[in-house]
């Protein structure tokens, strides 16, 4: 008898701002399975402002902890087999899964540093700002990826300009990935935020004409989209959410004493993207 592969996936994109939902609503329609729903939501503006378009900085992340750790409340009571957590800093990734009950939550850079490992020894991370790379490679080695890591580079840009200039863009990125490959001697490469989404085919292409041998190139949105697919369809064997040790769940009946996560959680902006693509 075959598997039934039909699954739901929330893309959580954590900012009040909207404008990049239809980005990763795109991304998904494209790469998704065939038989999995993705909605794509952003927070609440009335909670997270919806003027601020970013998470590069410690103090922004720290406005949007409470809303994430909501919102994978709501995706275990809509029945999402998994939830994605966009940003590459892993923001609230624990915190959310503790919380999540059959809900599988992950996040770009767990997802993307899994996937490169699969495929290479090593990898190297093409970030925005140089500011990003402590908070990024602390997430790295908390994974156990220290040895892993050949090393970031910057290009130079903050999250709203990768798609300003698309043109310039992947030159940016074309020179960071030549030096992380010949300098730091990164056998894959990782795109380090998930508004890189849609460079890395051509990267892929543009590295291979270089160097004469296969270098993947990992998209952290579509890697956080396939790592939530699969988690979603490994649950069919019962491999779910521990909750046991650092895993467990508060009590339903202290939650309802304290009288929080009782209220349904209100997104700011949600795209459907069916099954079929629509």
């Amino acid at each position: 008898m075959s598997m039934d592969t039909s699954i739901k996936v929330l893309y959580v994109n954590p900012v009040g701002f909207p404008a990049y939902d239809q980005v990763f609503a795109d991304m998904a329609s494209k790469y998704k399975y065939p038989n999995t729903a993705v909605d794509v939501a952003s927070l609440n503006p009335a909670n997270v402002s919806p003027k601020m378009t970013d998470l590069e900085f410690r103090a922004y992340e720290s406005l949007i902890i409470a809303d994430t750790v909501k919102a994978a409340r709501q995706a275990s009571k809509d029945g999402y087999d998994a939830m994605i957590i966009g940003c590459f800093y892993d923001p609230a990734l624990a915190d959310a899964r503790e919380i999540s009950g059959e809900t599988v939550v992950v996040a770009p850079c767990q997802a993307s540093t899994t996937a490169a490992l699969n495929i290479a020894n090593s990898f190297g991370v093409i970030i925005g700002e140089p500011k990003w790379e402590d908070q990024m490679r602390t997430a790295v080695y908390e994974y156990g990826y220290r040895d892993k890591c050949a090393g970031f580079r910057d290009v130079g840009l903050r999250v709203e300009q990768f798609h300003d200039d698309p043109s310039n863009t992947k030159k940016l990125l074309e020179t960071a990935a030549v030096d992380a490959v010949r300098v730091d001697k990164a056998e894959s490469i990782i795109l380090g935020c998930t508004l890189e989404v849609g460079f890395f085919e051509d990267l892929q292409t543009y590295l291979f004409d270089r160097f004469k041998a296969w270098i993947p190139v990992i998209d952290s949105s579509i890697a956080s989209l396939k790592a939530a697919e699969n988690a979603a369809l490994q649950k069919k064997f019962g491999w779910k959410n521990s909750r046991m040790w650092g895993m467990s769940a508060p009590p339903e009946d202290e939650l309802a004493k304290f009288e929080i996560f009782q209220d349904e959680y209100q997104w700011g902006n949600i795209i459907h993207v069916a099954a079929d693509g629509s």
